[in-house]
């Protein structure tokens, strides 16, 4: 199968060979025709299998197959949940769509409005943006949808965890109800489909990426530690390994922070990406990472989807993630397109449930591998997960420890969550307390 079998005009066929990419992908080959026909579609697939591409070259090709009778008609909306990838689908288009004569622009919060409102009135035929950010520009009348013929959802789970679903749907009640509508999510729950059957008009179900299919060439490491050695022991590896770069996940803006300055205390360089980095700054710390200047980034969950980042070797669990699916969307960084790639996770004690959720979601065991000088002192509860032999609790002072490389007890853990919460929702001021009868006793760290 090659993409010219796939009945893709000779301009967008240019563009791909000029892209290098000969063959096309699972997604791409039954997503392809089934849209280039006008059918709905419903796919399941994960970021890096091509399911951008998967779309957008048959969007380019029918609007430009059915020119619009006046130019500077919005015709097709892409929403996606992150700046980072509405972006680079921004990037896909102009890519493929550079023989074309349509133009393009993507929309996203974080920057200035003024410019994304001027380009918008200069008139644009595919418009990819974050839920948010076209209901501003919508309520400034910056944008108008009645000519629009196409509408993609992508990664609409990843959405519907960020709260976007009441945005969504008034979004879509001001569209036109003849319409082709793609949607694209890493695997389609029942709130999933409850949403697509509200929008779509039987469409065709393309699943090529199940959530719990893994890629053989990652291999799975767990390394068990207690929690204030976390960053001591990520610290040893990256520089007793020689890692050239490497991926690392804490749950919270404040563990991503402490983990940053830490690492640079070991001369590791090392750069925080989540949500109280502007714009500006996130773009500019993804293309140094991707150009090798920072070995080291360091991220929420923010930047588990949506980033393509060629040949990375390492992705680091520093958290293991509290939904076990978000341990897949994570790997999902290396191991690409053929490549090796490491996922390893730092597992204290109390995170022995997270690690037993996420084996029974991917079918599989992961290998426990002891590091010496960084056993965890309570080894009891991992010799019941593991098998291995257990000896009595032992109370050593372990090489490397350090009094400021992570939380000292759960209620560390939770002060810092609540600092986030406060963070989160409009910068309350430090030491106010949160109010744990509100929120059943409960407190939330956004990302």
């Amino acid at each position: 199968m090659t993409f010219s079998t796939l009945g893709l005009s000779e301009q967008l066929l240019h563009a791909v060979q000029d892209s290098g990419y000969t063959k096309p992908t699972p997604i791409q080959v039954q997503a392809i025709p089934a849209i280039l026909e006008g059918a709905d579609v419903m796919g399941a697939a994960q970021t890096g299998t091509g399911k951008t591409a998967g779309f957008t070259l048959p969007l380019l090709q029918r609007l430009s197959n059915k020119p619009h009778e006046k130019s500077g008609k919005l015709r097709a909306l892409v929403l996606t949940p992150t700046r980072e990838l509405a972006a680079q689908v921004q990037d896909s288009v102009r890519t493929y769509g550079k023989y074309l004569q349509l133009r393009s622009a993507a929309v996203f919060g974080g920057v200035n409005i003024t410019p994304q409102i001027k380009t918008l009135r200069n008139g644009v035929d595919i418009l990819v943006a974050t839920p948010g950010r076209l209901l501003d520009l919508l309520q400034q009348n910056a944008v108008r949808f009645n000519d629009i013929e196409i509408l993609v959802l992508d990664e609409a789970d990843r959405m519907l965890d960020m709260g976007f679903l009441p945005d969504i749907k008034r979004i879509i009640s001001r569209l036109p109800a003849r319409r082709q509508n793609l949607m694209f999510s890493a695997t389609f729950s029942d709130e999933i489909r409850q949403l697509a059957k509200s929008i779509t008009n039987n469409p065709k179900e393309i699943d090529v990426a199940p959530r719990n299919v893994m890629v053989d060439t990652v291999t799975h490491t767990v390394h068990p530690v207690d929690k204030a050695q976390k960053s001591a022991l990520l610290s040893h590896l990256i520089q007793t390994q020689n890692w050239f770069q490497a991926l690392v996940f804490s749950r919270t803006k404040h563990g991503v922070d402490k983990l940053v300055k830490r690492l640079a205390r070991d001369n590791i360089h090392a750069a925080a990406l989540h949500g109280n980095k502007s714009q500006a700054q996130r773009t500019r710390i993804m293309t140094d990472f991707k150009k090798n200047k920072i070995q080291i980034l360091v991220a929420t969950d923010i930047a588990a989807r949506g980033l393509d980042i060629d040949q990375l070797s390492h992705v680091v669990n520093f958290d293991l993630p509290y939904v076990p699916e978000d341990y897949i969307h994570r790997i999902g960084r290396t191991g690409r397109a053929g490549a090796s790639g490491q996922a390893i996770s730092l597992v204290s004690n109390d995170e022995h449930k997270q690690l037993r959720d996420i084996e029974h979601l991917i079918k599989r065991k992961i290998q426990r591998e002891h590091i010496a000088d960084f056993k965890p002192v309570d080894t009891a509860q991992e010799s019941v997960t593991t098998g291995t032999e257990t000896r009595p609790p032992r109370f050593s002072r372990n090489k490397g420890r350090s009094n400021n490389s992570g939380p000292k007890h759960n209620g560390q853990q939770r002060s810092n969550n609540q600092r986030d919460a406060r963070s989160a929702n409009g910068g309350r001021q430090q030491g106010r307390k949160i109010r744990n009868n509100k929120t059943g006793g409960r407190s939330f760290a956004f990302v």
